[in-house]
C-alpha cells in the first residue's frame, strides 16, 4: 500500500527535528557558527562529514543549508567546486582495497572495496538531509547545480552523486498519488497554476474548468518530505473519442452534467514541477497508476491516449538533418515546406492545403527515422512515452495553433496510445532494440519520403525495416 501523507504527523516530526538540531548546536564550538561567508560553509561541511553525533550533525546540517541560501551564484559555484575537489575517495585506500580484492576475491573484501570507492559526497548529502526540511533544500541545491554544471567535469561529479541519492530518496515506493480537485488546499492549487508547463493556466476560472469532476481529472505525485510541493501532475479529459486538437479541450464550456459512460481518457498535459529533480523520472509510474485508478472509478474507459506537443519538430526541420530530408523532396513539395516560415500561414486555407501532406510526411520521418547519437528518437516527448510502452497512434495536423504550438511544431500534435495489453512488449522492444511502436496510419505517412519493406523479425515482435531512397536501412518501427 502506498504511504499516506498526514500533515499533523509531518509537522510534529519537523518540530521535533528542529528542537534536536537546536539542542545539538549548543554542543558544538561557537567558532563553527561565526559568520555567513563562503569559507564558513566549507568548514562546516568538513565538520559535518567528520562528526558522528546525530544531534550535533543536525545542527551543522541546518547551518550549512542556512548559509547556502545566502550565497550568490559565484559562491555557490565555489561551494560545489569544493565538494567536487575535496570530497573524493582516498586514492590509497581504494588501491589497497582493490589489491586486497584481487588477491582474495570474497564477499568481505568486495564489501571493503565498495566502501573505499564510495564518494564521501554521498555521505555528506545523506548527513545534510538530517536537518529539518533538508530534502527541499537539497532539491533546490541541485537546481542551482544544474545551471552551473554544463561542461564542467568537476561539478559533473557532484551532480552524479547527488542524482544517485535523489533517485533513491524519490523512489516510487515513497511517492503518494493524490487527486487534485477544487477542494485541494489553495496553496497547492496555486502551485499547479505556476508549474503548468504545457498549456498555461490563464486564471482561476481556467483552473476550475480543468478540475471539473464532470469530465476532467487531475492527479499529482507528492513526497512525504515535500508535502505541499507536487513533483509532477497530469491533466485528463474524459471523452468518447480521441482528441486531435488542444483548443477544443481547453476552451470547451463546462458540461451541465457528468459525462455518461466515457470511453476515452485523454492525457493532455503532464508537467514536471521540480527543476532540481530533472532526469529523475516519475511520469512512467504516474501514467500507469492513473490509468489503474481511472479504470477502477470508470470501468467504461477502454482507450487511454495522450494529446502531446512535439517540442523539437520545427527546430529539427530547420536544422541540417531536416534540411537534408527536405532537399530530397520534389520541387513543389520543397516549396510547400517553405510556406511554414511565413507568419500566420496556418490561418490561410491555400497555405494549409499546400503544406499538409508534405508536413505530415516529414513529421512521420521525424518520429520514425530521426535519431540521436544514442539511437533514440530525437523528440524528447516521444522518448518518454515510447519508453513507457506507448504506441505512436496518430499525428494531428494543426492540433495546436497557439503561438507556442506554431513556433515549436508548426502546429502539429500527436496521440500516444497506452494499450494495457501491449505496454510491456512495446517497452521492451523500444528499450532493447530501439523499435518505435506505431500505427499503420503513421507509417503510411512515411511513404512520400521513403520506402518500406518487411525485415526478419524477432519472436513475437513483427517489425518493419525502413529504407531511404538509396536502399539504406535507417530505422525500425513495430507493426501494429
Amino acid at each position: 500500500m502506498a504511504p499516506t501523507l498526514n500533515p499533523m504527523n509531518v509537522s510534529f516530526l519537523q518540530e521535533l527535528m528542529t528542537t534536536v538540531a537546536e539542542q545539538g548546536r549548543a554542543l558544538l564550538p561557537k567558532s563553527l557558527f561565526a559568520g555567513p561567508g563562503a569559507e564558513d560553509i566549507t568548514e562546516l561541511s568538513r565538520a559535518l562529514i567528520s562528526n558522528r553525533g546525530e544531534a550535533s550533525g543536525m545542527a551543522i546540517a541546518r547551518q550549512i543549508l542556512t548559509l547556502y541560501q545566502g550565497l550568490d551564484a559565484e559562491h555557490k559555484k565555489h561551494f560545489f567546486e569544493f565538494l567536487g575537489r575535496e570530497m573524493q575517495p582516498a586514492a590509497g585506500a581504494v588501491a589497497a582495497a582493490a589489491a586486497n580484492y584481487v588477491e582474495h576475491p570474497d564477499a568481505d573484501t568486495l564489501s571493503k572495496l565498495q566502501r573505499a570507492v564510495e564518494s564521501p559526497r554521498q555521505e555528506f548529502f545523506r548527513r545534510l538531509n538530517l536537518a529539518p526540511g533538508a530534502t527541499a533544500g537539497i532539491v533546490a541545491m541541485r537546481r542551482d547545480l544544474l545551471q552551473l554544471v554544463r561542461g564542467d567535469p568537476l561539478l559533473a561529479r557532484v551532480d552524479e552523486d547527488l542524482r544517485h541519492l535523489l533517485y533513491s530518496w524519490f523512489n516510487r515506493g515513497f511517492l503518494v498519488l493524490k487527486r487534485i480537485d477544487w477542494q485541494t488546499p489553495a496553496a497547492i492549487l496555486e502551485k499547479i497554476i505556476a508549474y503548468e508547463a504545457v498549456h498555461r493556466i490563464e486564471s482561476w476560472d481556467d483552473l476550475r474548468r480543468r478540475l471539473d469532476t464532470r469530465d476532467r481529472r487531475c492527479f499529482a505525485y507528492f513526497h512525504p518530505s515535500l508535502i505541499d510541493e507536487p513533483l509532477i501532475f497530469v491533466e485528463v479529459a474524459l471523452t468518447h473519442e480521441i482528441s486531435d486538437a488542444i483548443a477544443p479541450l481547453l476552451n470547451e464550456p463546462p458540461k451541465a452534467a457528468a459525462i455518461e459512460a466515457p470511453t476515452t481518457a485523454v492525457f493532455y498535459s503532464i508537467s514536471n514541477c521540480q527543476d532540481g529533480l530533472k532526469s529523475i523520472s516519475f511520469g512512467n509510474f504516474l501514467i500507469k497508476q492513473v490509468v489503474e485508478d481511472l479504470v477502477r472509478e470508470l470501468p467504461t474507459l477502454k482507450t487511454f491516449v495522450t494529446l502531446s506537443p512535439v517540442p523539437g519538430f520545427a527546430r529539427w526541420l530547420a536544422g541540417a538533418d531536416g534540411a537534408s530530408v527536405v532537399a530530397a523532396l520534389p520541387k513543389d513539395e520543397r516549396n510547400a515546406v517553405g510556406l511554414v516560415s511565413r507568419s500566420r500561414w496556418h490561418l490561410k486555407e491555400r497555405a494549409t492545403t499546400a503544406v499538409e501532406d508534405t508536413l505530415m510526411a516529414l513529421a512521420a520521418h521525424y518520429f520514425l527515422l530521426a535519431k540521436t547519437e544514442k539511437g533514440k528518437p530525437v523528440d524528447p516527448v516521444a522518448r518518454f512515452h515510447l519508453g513507457n510502452g506507448a504506441r505512436l497512434e496518430r499525428i494531428n495536423f494543426l492540433g495546436d495553433v497557439s503561438e507556442k504550438g506554431i513556433a515549436q511544431a508548426h502546429g502539429l500534435m500527436v496521440n500516444y496510445r497506452y494499450d494495457l495489453k501491449e505496454i510491456e512488449k512495446n517497452h521492451e522492444a523500444f528499450a532493447n532494440q530501439g523499435v518505435v511502436a506505431s500505427s499503420r496510419a503513421v507509417k503510411s505517412l512515411l511513404k512520400p519520403v521513403g520506402t518500406v519493406r518487411h525485415a526478419p523479425t524477432p519472436p513475437k515482435q513483427e517489425q518493419l525495416a525502413l529504407e531511404d531512397k538509396g536502399g539504406r536501412q535507417v530505422g525500425k518501427v513495430a507493426q501494429e
